[in-house]
């Protein structure tokens, strides 16, 4: 392989000029906008300058297209709930899980005990050993579909308390489409679990 040696340009600090056994010289620009010129090993200062020079014009038209395209992605902060709205979220909760779990438990024979609604960072739901079954009410801010996932999760962990094929097995057999269920959690699960406060 060529060997090369990185030296800072003159012209300009920010960019990067790299040279190597290579025969013509190229500039590149990457998605943290900083500039490189590779360029063979003889080549002079001078002719390094006026390369430059000559496409200056092309670095600044497309370093201001690549900070505007990253503007453009650059993902919206995430609002914090306040904790007004995260006592409205429990309240909802309190009165439209308990009705799913109900629906549930009812279609699968599967008992269970208290309901509780918590606001949690981690978790959507949890079953305890003695059938008691925890939400989070963070639920609320998920598609009716998604909600009714995770009850059915839960309930199936009145059968099986691990996620053994056994598990998944039951759970598949209320809900066929768990797992494109389970899929959109995973993917915007984390979005909204920051949205609760640190406080």
């Amino acid at each position: 392989m060529d060997g090369f040696v990185v030296s800072g340009g003159r012209m300009r600090e920010d960019i990067r000029i790299v040279r190597s056994r290579r025969k013509t010289i190229s500039i590149q620009i990457d998605e943290n906008l900083q500039i490189t010129v590779r360029a063979p090993l003889r080549m002079s200062e001078a002719a390094l300058e006026a390369f430059i020079e000559e496409r200056s014009e092309w670095i600044e038209k497309n370093l201001e297209k690549m900070r505007r395209r990253q503007e453009e992605t650059r993902p919206e902060p995430e609002e914090i709930l306040t904790l007004e709205q995260i006592r409205a979220l429990a309240k909802e909760a309190a009165k439209y899980i308990p009705e799913r779990v109900s629906y549930y438990a009812e279609l699968t024979g599967i008992t269970y005990g208290r309901i509780t609604i918590r606001s949690q960072r981690s978790r959507w739901g949890s079953c305890s050993s003695t059938g008691n079954l925890n939400f989070n009410c963070l639920l609320m801010l998920t598609p009716p579909e998604i909600i009714d996932y995770v009850v059915v999760h839960e309930l199936c962990h009145r059968l099986e308390m691990n996620h053994s094929d056994y598990f998944w097995d039951e759970v598949e057999r209320v809900m066929p489409d768990y797992k494109k269920r389970r899929k959109w959690l995973k993917t915007n699960g984390e979005k909204i679990m920051r949205r609760m406060t640190a406080d």
